[in-house]
């Protein structure tokens, strides 16, 4: 049975995973009959946001802890997984994706990756075996190997749009059913709630990544 990685930053879209984006994607492996490998750093959130007022809170949560609520428990620290363990690699958005495994969302262009997070990313593109990105989670997979100049998207967000550009990567426009493919680098990216508006519209562009990252990883 094949192995994905699926790389989590929280639980909520505010501050951490974008939860429709990783349960559709966890559903969609399933279906498929790919073992998923829930995995997540283990660090302190960069912030915790209340998702009923999106005012921000006082408290401090972990990010593997919280991403453990996704993975109903079944979750590894992402130092302790090698690129050597998995087929594939996908990484769901929310805004987590952005400030826990990187802060683009706080520098943008100039962000620094969590390191366990940037060397599984670029050992599973030097290995040859994709990695599919979510969301804003291509802004975080772009910083990380930058200098592969991976063909990602994020919709048509501008702002975004330039941001990875000036980063290394190449960024392509895509609508949310559908995906953009980076053959060199076995790169698939989605736009999904960058552009929305709904469960149904995003589930579609996410199928199709993970059908594309299981095809890519053989």
């Amino acid at each position: 049975m094949a192995k994905i990685g699926v790389l989590l930053s929280g639980c909520g879209m505010y501050d951490g995973t974008e939860i429709h984006e990783s349960v559709i994607t966890l559903l969609a492996l399933d279906k498929k009959g790919v073992e998923a490998v829930c995995m997540a750093p283990d660090v302190e959130q960069k912030d915790v946001v209340n998702h009923i007022t999106g005012a921000p809170e006082s408290a401090k949560r972990n990010v593997l802890i919280e991403s453990a609520r996704i993975a109903r428990g079944n979750i590894s620290d992402v130092a302790k997984i090698s690129a050597e363990d998995i087929d594939g690699l996908i990484i769901p958005g929310g805004f987590g994706a952005a400030k826990n495994l990187s802060d683009f969302a706080f520098v943008g262009k100039d962000a620094v990756v969590n390191s366990d997070v940037s060397k599984l990313i670029n050992d599973m593109i030097s290995l040859k075996k994709p990695v599919g990105a979510i969301c804003i989670a291509p802004a975080t997979l772009t910083k990380a190997a930058g200098d592969k100049k991976p063909k990602v998207t994020i919709g048509c967000d501008v702002g975004t749009a330039q941001a990875i550009e000036a980063m290394g990567g190449q960024h392509v426009e895509c609508s949310v059913e559908s995906i953009v493919v980076d053959e060199e680098n076995k790169i698939v990216t989605t736009p999904a709630y960058m552009l929305g508006p709904g469960i149904k519209d995003i589930a579609r562009g996410i199928e199709k990544l993970v059908d594309k990252v299981c095809e890519l990883a053989g």
